[in-house]
């Protein structure tokens, strides 16, 4: 009953959390349900493009998901599920939603700017190029991390080509590329023939059916490297062509994947408490060090999308903001998200503790794979025909949402690419001189972004997760501090951002320094491989200029503080 009373507990507390703090933070900052848009007011038909709300949901929440809930809970699951559980659930209210909702709603007030413009707005001009080459950094830690994952999940060591009798890997990928093909449908059917929303879902999820029942039958076998390469393509493509193409649609129909991934690991969770199939085995808390190190800093930047994410902000400001059609929907989308997302975290906290001790035992090659057995678990053993196939559902889903975020982090590298280039009275490539033009072209930041993240994808996860936790909840706490400085000026209350704010930018900070000290020590002992010199520089390189920033932020807030302290 253990694992029912965790995720009972943590959806009360989203809830209140939604319902209570949420509302709070709408009427703090002043929604205005009448105020238009930039995707109304700026529609291009690419980028800036409204959307209804319950696709724009579908498309934020696949975009903010990937497969950072599953993987980032289940490695900190070796503290005990009591400190994943209280940050997944304490963290994604006052921390991830507040972040969240913020951006979202200043990057709307700025007409679908990203956090870049905001922080120029309130912090100046070089603060806001500083910080884009920061995200930019991130970004290629986010492309590659993914790129990792679903190359993973996709690779097969069969020969090239179609085959009946599929591996799980091979049915991921056959149904993963007819999930592509299905989402340029969909943006078709919808945006240019008229066909309504509804019966255009029920047709999609019909079709995601039967396309789950043709991949379990036929599958498509590649290796590791060509995968990468094929993800190469596709990204630089699914990146330049217009949101309704692919992104809206994409992550719309991946959603309800999420969803539904959710549902049957509820039920799952229910039903074993009752039947035995399976046992929560993780324990309350094991220790304050552990393999993964000691828990603060470690958990912090470990859960990573389960509580409080950066990547989330550019998210919110890159895309989402673009499409909001009435900023009434931006607490449903920017903080109902994050909370939905914090208890995918939860659940896969439970989905671990059901295979704990095979997991730590190493019988998993990743986190997604411990993830989709824990819940397949609970429904029968590992012998049973249903257990096979939720595991490849699982399976599927979690490369879903990963080649999601891959979607949007690579267009997102693209409007920041753009931006650090761009002169202040330059809207947009097209205005830009010299080899500035050629800079500021989308194709240039997409293929440099791509590449160097498909190069660094071919790395272990390890090599690459240990630097993208921190770096992207580093990220997070100067969003919060650009969104906290932007309400100051605006004269909004923005006192709600003073702890999450300096609470992140400490734990990160420290679990950067520490690992710069721990790569040094290695390069001066003769033994560092090459993934170790890349983790200390990298590493050094964002200490570097998160400090800068930090710096910018604390005359900033002076300013504001004498300002008021005049005024009175």
């Amino acid at each position: 009953m253990t694992a029912i009373l965790i995720i009972v507990a943590a959806i009360v507390l989203l809830v209140l959390g939604y319902v209570f703090y949420g509302s709070w933070l709408a009427k703090q900052w002043g929604i205005d349900p009448s105020r238009k848009t930039p995707a109304v007011e700026m529609e291009d038909g690419v980028d800036y493009v409204a959307a209804k709300p319950a696709v724009l949901m579908g498309h934020h929440f696949s975009s903010i998901a990937g497969a950072a809930p599953i993987n980032g809970p289940i490695q900190a699951s070796v503290f005990g599920w009591l400190p994943v559980f209280l940050w997944c659930v304490i963290g994604g209210i006052f921390f991830g939603g507040l972040q969240d909702f913020g951006s979202l709603f200043a990057s709307v007030r700025h007409g679908g700017k990203s956090v870049g413009e905001i922080i120029k707005d309130s912090m100046g001009d070089r603060a806001k190029k500083l910080f884009i080459i920061f995200a930019l950094l991130v970004l290629i830690l986010v492309i590659a991390s993914f790129v990792n994952v679903v190359a993973g999940t996709f690779a097969s060591t069969n020969p090239l080509g179609f085959r009946s009798g599929p591996t799980g890997n091979e049915t991921t990928a056959i149904i993963s590329m007819l999930f592509i093909v299905l989402a340029i449908a969909y943006g078709l059917i919808t945006n240019r023939l008229g066909v309504k929303t509804l019966p255009a879902s029920i047709g999609g999820i019909v079709c995601i059916g039967l396309m789950i029942v043709l991949g379990l039958n036929f599958g498509f076998a590649m290796n590791r490297t060509a995968w990468i390469v094929m993800i190469g393509v596709y990204l630089t493509i699914a990146s330049l062509v217009p949101v309704w193409i692919l992104l809206q649609p994409r992550d719309y129909l991946s959603s309800f994947l999420l969803y539904a991934m959710m549902a049957v690991a509820l039920v799952g969770i229910v039903a074993s408490a009752f039947t035995g199939t399976a046992t929560f085995q993780l324990p309350a808390f094991i220790g304050w060090k552990t393999s993964l190190g000691t828990l603060f800093p470690t958990l912090f930047v470990t859960v990573a999308c389960g509580a409080c994410s950066g990547f989330h902000s550019l998210i919110s400001t890159g895309t989402s903001s673009k499409q909001l059609a009435n900023e009434k929907d931006a607490q449903p989308i920017g903080y109902g998200s994050m909370l939905i997302e914090s208890a995918l975290g939860v659940i896969s906290l439970i989905a671990v503790g059901m295979v704990y001790k095979a997991y730590t035992d190493g019988e998993f090659g990743s986190p997604s794979a411990a993830f989709a057995a824990g819940i397949a678990s609970t429904f029968g053993t590992s012998t049973s025909a249903v257990y096979n196939v939720i595991y490849a559902l699982l399976t599927l889903a979690v490369s879903v949402f990963a080649l999601t975020s891959l979607d949007t982090g690579t267009r997102l590298s693209r409007f920041m690419f753009t931006e650090l280039f761009l002169k202040k009275d330059e809207a947009t490539y097209k205005d830009a001189k010299g080899i500035r033009k050629v800079l500021t072209y989308p194709l240039t930041g997409t293929l440099l972004m791509v590449v160097i993240g498909c190069i660094l994808g071919g790395l272990s996860l390890s090599q690459i997760w240990g630097l993208f936790g921190a770096a992207n909840q580093l990220l997070a706490g100067i969003a919060l501090m650009a969104v906290c400085a932007w309400l100051g000026n605006a004269g909004k209350n923005n006192k709600m951002f003073y702890i999450p704010m300096a609470f992140m930018l400490i734990a990160t900070t420290t679990s950067l320094v520490m690992t710069v000290i721990a790569k040094i020590k290695l390069v001066a002992g003769g033994t560092a491989a090459w993934g170790d010199w890349f983790q200390m520089l990298f590493a050094a390189a964002m200490v570097v200029l998160a400090i800068i920033l930090v710096i910018e932020g604390i005359q900033t807030f002076a300013a504001q503080a004498n300002k008021k302290k005049a005024a009175a």
